[in-house]
């Protein structure tokens, strides 16, 4: 009975050490996500409680609650305006486009097996700049006061398909993207320069001001229409993440396991443009967190896109709020563009994640 049950353990062993090191390797992904939404919380409350107007984080939590929960009975006061009102869209815009931003990218990065992809270096965002552009030194208003955004989210789009057009005819390889994107983002930042200097002082300074990036202008309607692009397009993102984990393997290892590449990437690329003219079209250009979000997300947790997509999200969700928030309280009453901010911010701690990791990074 003894030696029955030895060769017993001896059989299982095996397979119990497998479900082990699985579970293992899924418990520290999922604890990573875990902690990156509670530090979005937590800077959540922190953000709602600093400005001219301070309050205790037990205030801003306690009136927050009071918003979503109307039932608790507590009464209205000066802080329900001012976080409802005026802090809490702008924390939210800021957490929804950071997570836009950093998906954008993580989905750049992986469907074209480059570290150096994002919106910037495919010419989206230049895309975005020549729209608004057109609207305010052009005069192509023909959205009204909505003319700037609309300019800017169509722009980016059709850049985008003109870049998959360009690739497609080339065999939809990841470098005739990249080389399409970067020709197009030179063509267009000449376009935008050309019209700057036809442009009054005060249009390029508009338009200069756009370019730098901001989420001042977020107010519940703008934060809902980025929100529903977002919830459309990351669950899909998402569903795809094994695809794409596939595809960084190479093109011939996915035709082989039955994968139609061009239409996986072409889909992927649409819902990533989408991601980043919504994001650019409200708030203008805001460099760094699609590139360095994907990065930080992979240092920590490897390269799995079923997890390192929503990390990507929460990573670029944190990065942006935490960028705001020094932007609007470091020179106070002064309220600096969040563009300059999220590289103050973002590139020390990606340098010192950068410098402590000693395996390669992609």
């Amino acid at each position: 009975m003894n030696q029955q049950s030895r060769r017993k353990k001896t059989i299982d062993s095996p397979t119990s050490d497998i479900q082990s090191a699985y579970n293992q390797y899924h418990s520290k992904k999922i604890l990573f996500l875990i902690t990156v939404t509670i530090g979005i919380l937590l800077l959540a409350g922190i953000a709602a409680s600093f400005g001219s107007y301070d309050l205790t984080l037990v205030q801003a939590y306690t009136t927050i609650a009071a918003g979503i929960f109307p039932w608790m009975g507590l009464p209205e006061s000066v802080a329900h305006t001012i976080i409802w009102e005026i802090r809490l869209p702008r924390i939210a815009m800021a957490i929804v486009s950071g997570a836009s931003l950093g998906v954008a990218g993580a989905i750049l990065q992986g469907v074209l097996r480059n570290p150096l992809a994002e919106p910037f270096t495919l010419g989206i965002s230049s895309a975005s700049a020549m729209g608004a552009s057109l609207a305010i030194i052009g005069g192509i208003k023909y959205f009204g006061q909505y003319s700037v955004v609309m300019n800017a989210f169509f722009s980016a789009f059709l850049a985008t398909m003109v870049i998959y057009s360009i690739a497609k005819s080339k065999g939809m390889t990841p470098e005739a993207i990249i080389l399409a994107g970067i020709a197009i983002m030179f063509l267009l930042d000449a376009v935008t320069s050309f019209m700057q200097y036809l442009g009054t002082a005060e249009q390029v300074q508009a338009v200069v001001f756009w370019m730098m990036g901001s989420v001042s202008v977020a107010n519940w309607e703008t934060v809902f229409i980025v929100f529903c692009i977002a919830i459309i397009s990351i669950p899909y993102l998402i569903y795809k993440a094994s695809d794409l984990t596939i595809i960084g393997a190479g093109d011939e290892t996915a035709y082989s396991l039955g994968i139609h590449v061009e239409t996986v990437r072409m889909r992927t690329l649409i819902f990533a443009a989408l991601l980043t003219a919504s994001v650019t079209a409200f708030c203008g250009i805001i460099g760094f967190v699609g590139l360095v979000s994907p990065h930080i997300t992979r240092m920590v947790i490897g390269g799995d896109n079923r997890y390192v997509i929503p990390g990507s999200a929460l990573v670029g969700g944190i990065l942006l709020l935490g960028a705001d928030t020094v932007a609007r309280t470091i020179l106070a009453p002064i309220i600096l563009p969040v563009g300059i901010m999220t590289a103050l911010v973002g590139v020390p701690f990606f340098m010192f994640l950068f410098m402590r990791k000693r395996k390669e990074l992609w």
